[in-house]
């Protein structure tokens, strides 16, 4: 018997614990051209609460009783296959879980002498969505470039590449400590708790001269305060909007949305999947990158798989620095 974490109900607003279940189920026999994983790690990621609710997305609802996915990687503990040997690691989107049998194809091999929860965080989704939001507006030396959760799994990234096209950054996060992580130790030229006062005023002073591009993982008063500070023709990397997944009702607008039209701005919001043609481009540049120390990755990890939802919950009220992964193994 194995385990896995199911989705109990649909949350109404914030879940909570009561929105999953543990529970085990036998997996079933090895076809032709499987694989049997056993998951080592695996990531929670802001997106899965949309997952939660019975809304057609750019990717498929949860389904209440069963399993919740996401990426993982594992080693290979049997195998059917030509091509997947035991003793591979592997990526998959078949976390929550800490054992599985699926086919060969669904699974992708990686190199077993890279620290392997990078494949989840710098090398993973994150790394690409970082990598392809500055491509989105051609984020170029000499940008004053302003980062939302600075200090997530995306943020620490897109900072980072930011400063190696040699722009100014300034980076959003929840602590005190976040900040001084953003500034002493990744490079960020400023940073500030948004927690400790009037957003738009800590803006201006970490940015007196404004900004250039605003990469948003935060949507709502961030959103606004970053309007605020856009100089002419300003460019808006709209990527997330963690700050309004849990509400009953959407938010509304930003209120200084007209200043768009004055100071001829351009918003463009993206989906990561869109980006997965260019997997192959992204590893190319960011892996030796990462594995020279240039670019630096940060993770909070949270040990077995009982505690995954209480990991998800956390990554929703900012509990994490860096990317959030579950060690199963």
């Amino acid at each position: 018997m194995v385990q896995q974490i199911h989705l109990a109900s649909r949350p109404q607003g914030w879940p909570t614990p009561a929105n999953f279940s543990l529970v085990e189920v036998e997996l079933p026999k090895l076809g032709a051209d499987e694989v049997q994983v056993k998951n080592l790690f695996m990531s929670v990621d802001p997106y899965m609460r949309g997952r939660m609710n019975d809304v057609k997305g750019y990717v498929p609802p949860f389904q209440v009783g069963q399993a919740l996915d996401g990426a993982a990687v594992g080693e290979v503990v049997a195998s059917s296959s030509p091509n997947v040997k035991v003793g591979d690691v592997v990526t998959s989107q078949l976390g929550w879980r800490d054992q599985f049998v699926t086919d060969a194809g669904n699974v992708k091999v990686v190199d077993k002498n890279v620290t392997p929860t990078a494949y989840l965080g710098v090398l993973g989704v994150n790394g690409l969505t970082a990598w392809a939001g500055l491509r989105l507006v051609d984020v170029k030396a000499g940008d004053r470039v302003f980062i939302s959760a600075a200090a997530g799994a995306t943020g620490i990234i897109a900072g980072q590449l930011a400063k190696l096209r040699g722009c100014h950054v300034v980076g959003s996060a929840g602590s005190a400590a976040k900040v001084k992580m953003l500034t002493e130790e990744l490079g960020f030229d400023a940073a500030f708790n948004y927690k400790d006062g009037e957003l738009v005023k800590q803006l201006k002073q970490a940015a007196p001269e404004g900004i250039d591009v605003y990469f948003d993982n935060v949507g709502g008063d961030h959103l606004e305060a970053a309007i605020a500070a856009m100089r002419l023709f300003g460019r808006i990397i709209a990527c997330g909007a963690i700050s309004g997944y849990n509400d009953a009702t959407p938010q509304p607008g930003p209120r200084n949305l007209s200043h768009m039209i004055g100071k001829r701005l351009t918003m463009k919001g993206f989906i990561v999947i869109d980006s997965f043609p260019h997997m192959n481009d992204f590893l190319a540049e960011i892996g030796p990158l990462f594995a020279q120390g240039q670019i630096k990755a940060k993770e909070t990890v949270v040990e077995g798989l009982a505690q995954a939802p209480h990991a998800f919950l956390d990554l929703l009220r900012g509990g994490n620095t860096g990317k959030m992964i579950v060690k199963l193994a």
